[in-house]
């Protein structure tokens, strides 16, 4: 237990911005801990939900609500995943070779292409978890954490399965993911679908399962591999496909 603990910890810390204390004489490596990504992902969502209902305390309208809400969320992370998606998509839209478009992932600063993902992510995120909490606040706690923990419970697999674009960088310093530790995860992921009912854990674990495909698809297409901003926008990805099937198996 003492272990499971230790990489829990390990992970809701990369995760999050959250100040967990960890134990400075740690065996395992990182890649290990990445069975306990969608437990981060739990405590992120919960973190949103918290915030949902919060809002929804004093009468404010859901879709106000809704946004705190969302913004709740982004500073339980630090916008990891929003600056994933944002360098994902500036580099695959404005570089015409890899070394171009893995230059473009890299720089700081953001271009119009990472501008427009993140809105349309933030748009649909929003969206959805308005209709969700319009309709049941409960429900959207629900379906915010199920959205968060499966959208991270595939980070393991896509590590696992796609070589490192670059030979340095996120991706590459976490090592290899051992098979075990991603179905470990995937399982986790699918244990956090549940409570939203299992018509809707295997129908949205078949949904989250294309997206990831295609995200690992474009990714080789256009880098040969993963990288941490890949990942960012395949989390987001995941995410808004959760959030999406939630509304068509939650809503009345």
């Amino acid at each position: 237990m003492p272990v499971l603990l230790r990489d829990a910890a390990g992970a809701i810390s990369f995760y999050t911005r959250l100040p967990i204390p960890l134990d400075g004489d740690r065996q395992r490596t990182f890649a290990d801990t990445q069975w306990a990504a969608p437990l981060a992902g739990a405590v992120v969502g919960l973190g949103v939900g918290g915030a949902l209902w919060l809002a929804l305390l004093p009468g404010l309208p859901v879709q106000l609500a809704a946004a705190f809400a969302i913004a709740a969320g982004i500073a339980l992370t630090g916008a990891l995943h929003e600056d994933g998606l944002a360098d994902t998509a500036d580099g695959f839209g404005g570089g015409r070779t890899r070394d171009d478009k893995l230059v473009i992932m890299r720089d700081s600063r953001i271009g119009s292409y990472g501008v427009l993902a993140i809105v349309l992510s933030l748009l649909a995120r929003w969206a959805a978890l308005a209709a969700l909490a319009e309709a049941s606040v409960a429900g959207a706690i629900l379906a915010s954490v199920a959205a968060h923990a499966g959208s991270r419970a595939v980070l393991p697999a896509l590590l696992a399965a796609l070589p490192p674009a670059r030979a340095d960088g996120l991706s590459a310093d976490i090592g290899a993911i051992s098979g075990g530790t991603a179905l470990a995860a995937l399982a986790l992921g699918f244990v956090f679908l549940l409570p939203c009912g299992l018509a809707f854990a295997v129908a949205s674990s078949l949904v989250l399962g294309v997206v990831t495909f295609l995200v690992a698809r474009l990714a080789l297409a256009q880098i040969g591999g993963q990288t941490g901003d890949v990942l960012g926008a395949a989390q987001q990805a995941g995410e808004i496909a959760l959030l999406s099937s939630a509304t068509l198996f939650l809503l009345p």
